[in-house]
């Protein structure tokens, strides 16, 4: 018997040979896929250290395999091509589980999903797997491999990076937000300076709203740093972002969460500058998490240093 992470322990009944209890694999403890495993169990969502009898067998969830290629595999410790509707999908994709023509949810943006907001917060693999509960070892399958997880470990993952479900599987992505039924009972809360930070912190996009030359109001999207209680975003001389130096600016940024219809938003306002140091230039473009996505020339950095820092969340009464 050989396994993968992801991959379904079903222990089958004695008297009808139907599945008795079943589980998600989420542990490995030799590297050729043999027992013993760690399981999740669906029924108990527990995880125990099994060593399969008999009345078990792996349930592959990448790829359905022929009982010739079962045993061949079995054999030589390799895993057979899939066969039937599975290799016809990853024909069509590239991969098992992406997107197919009828644009249905691709597991493997799941994983990225997951990895991105991770990387977002700041937290470990190890961190982010003890507090979801699971081995860190399946939490790397998750997100490099096209895995499709079951509910219950998204649930976890969501409640661990302080996210949704619906945000781990991209849902609405493609949704104009605030479209959603309001809360029943929302509660509209003011945020500390302290969490303001925290939440800027968090984030790598916002909006900011400067005057132009033309003396025309304008509000642009940014890419920027929280650095050392300061907003930065890189943008290019003479565009509109660059109207934001030498005046008083203000900058947004907030978070949506359309499945659960709650956000946050964070309001900053001060004054800008060009940073023209090259040292400090130079450690800002080596602090930066991504570069500008609007691509091209982008090397003019305006640092915005708030003197008044407001937020606001709306949450359900009582949480």
């Amino acid at each position: 018997m050989r396994a993968h992470l992801g991959d379904q322990l079903v222990i089958e009944s004695p008297a009808t040979g139907g599945a008795r209890r079943d589980g998600e694999i989420v542990g490995l403890h030799h590297d050729d896929g043999t027992p013993p495993y760690d399981v999740r169990w669906s029924d108990t969502d527990d995880v125990t250290l099994v060593f399969p009898g008999p009345d078990a067998h792996v349930r592959h969830l990448e790829h359905e395999r022929s009982p010739e290629a079962g045993e061949a595999a079995a054999a030589t410790g390799e895993a057979p091509p899939a066969t039937g509707e599975a290799a016809a999908a990853t024909t069509a994709t590239g991969a098992t589980g992406a997107t197919g023509p009828s644009g249905e949810h691709n597991p493997g943006d799941t994983g990225r999903r997951v990895a991105v907001e991770r990387r977002r917060r700041g937290l470990s693999r190890e961190e982010t797997a003890g507090r979801a509960r699971m081995s860190p070892q399946y939490l790397a399958y998750l997100e490099e491999q096209p895995a499709d997880p079951s509910l219950a470990t998204l649930v976890r993952l969501a409640d661990a990076l302080g996210t949704s479900v619906a945000a781990l599987r991209g849902g609405g992505i493609d949704l104009p937000p605030g479209q959603g039924h309001a809360l029943l009972h929302p509660e509209l809360r003011d945020l500390s300076p302290q969490e303001c930070r925290a939440l800027l912190s968090s984030h790598g996009l916002g909006r900011v709203a400067v005057s132009t030359s033309e003396g025309r109001p304008a509000v642009v999207p940014v890419n920027y740093e929280f650095v050392d209680d300061a907003i930065v975003f890189r943008t290019a001389p003479h565009s509109v972002p660059a109207s934001a130096a030498e005046t008083e600016v203000a900058f947004e940024v907030d978070h949506v969460d359309e499945a659960l219809s709650q956000g946050w938003s964070v309001l900053a306002v001060g004054p800008a500058r060009v940073v023209t140091d090259p040292e400090a230039v130079r450690r800002l473009a080596q602090r930066a998490h991504t570069t500008p996505w609007a691509g091209g020339e982008r090397e003019m950095w305006v640092s915005i240093e708030p003197t008044s820092l407001t937020g606001r969340r709306i949450t359900p009464a009582g949480r």
